[in-house]
């Protein structure tokens, strides 16, 4: 589980900043999520062209040591970076990429956090031969969204012509799924677990500590039990499971749900057999992801 704890997941789809990455990792934490954004190029004129609608989409990767984010815009020109901050240099490296211009070298960013701005360069001569950079900013960040501008500064930065420009808007509930689409989601998770017979997969559902009732038999605890129990099932192949929750509460990181579930078995003589059952399920939020603590379940005759 270490190896993947801070990648992305039901309970957190944009993942998780790892502690052991360094502290900067945390600088494009409000941007992490999804943005509906107008992207404007500056005209020859110096105008500014008609607004591009597109998406902008950061998450963390490399289980929570790095960024990843894409744009998916409206005109078909899409982008993306990889997104480093190196202890060692102290400052971002951002590695850029687009489907309009494929390479087998990526062009490079570096920069650093300046007071509220994420500032980003990278050496690009004017048309008249002047030294300079091109000059990437993050502006005006909140969790309700950001600026972003891409200018073209000598090397005082004196001088500054602009020539890109984005405004951001996050998305409502981007950065959480609700409690309740969570839930149903890992108990998707666990119908395709169970048909799969990933009996490692199943036990990492429950807490380490958690309880299930099976019928005619008394209470099986703790992971490696509950694993053996599982494991142990013969004489058939699961084909399909579906579990149907008829209610599910929220009571802050505790939750309760219940419902019916039904699938079909094959079994070892080749016959094909349907089933239906009633189960309630008791929840715990262990470090934000949603886990079953209590588990029963009974057959419903048909």
């Amino acid at each position: 589980m270490g190896q993947n704890e801070y990648e992305p997941s039901v309970s957190f789809p944009f993942g998780k900043p790892n502690p052991k990455a360094p502290k900067e990792i945390k600088d494009f934490d409000p941007l992490i999520g999804i943005c509906d954004c107008d992207s404007q190029t500056q005209n020859q004129d110096q105008t500014w062209a008609k607004p591009n609608k597109m998406i902008w989409e950061f998450k963390y990767i490399m289980n929570g040591m790095g960024i990843q984010d894409q744009t998916l815009k409206e005109d078909g020109k899409h982008s993306g970076s990889i997104r480093q901050f190196i202890a060692d240099s102290s400052r971002w490296f951002v590695h850029y990429y687009s489907n309009t211009s494929p390479t087998p070298v990526l062009s490079t960013w570096e920069g650093n956090k300046k007071d509220d701005k994420i500032v980003l360069y990278r050496d690009q001569k004017a048309p008249n031969g002047m030294e300079g950079y091109f000059r990437l900013s993050f502006y005006d960040i909140s969790k309700n969204g950001f600026k972003w501008i891409g200018e073209w500064v000598d090397k005082s930065e004196k001088i500054v012509f602009p020539t890109w420009k984005i405004t951001c808007i996050k998305r409502k509930e981007a950065s959480e799924v609700s409690d309740r689409k969570q839930i149903i989601e890992i108990s998707k998770s666990f119908s395709n677990l169970y048909i799969r017979q990933d009996y490692e997969g199943i036990t990492k559902i429950y807490t380490k500590d958690a309880k299930i009732f099976p019928n005619n038999t008394t209470i099986i605890s703790g992971s490696e039990a509950i694993k053996k129990r599982w494991a142990s099932s013969s004489g058939y192949t699961p084909v399909t499971h579906k579990i149907i929750p008829e209610e599910i509460t929220i009571l802050g990181d505790t939750a309760h749900d219940y419902g019916y579930y039904e699938g079909t078995n094959k079994n070892d003589d080749g016959k094909m057999v349907n089933y239906k059952g009633k189960y309630v399920v008791v929840w715990k939020k262990i470090k934000g992801n949603w886990k079953m603590y209590l588990d029963i379940w009974n057959r419903v005759k048909q």
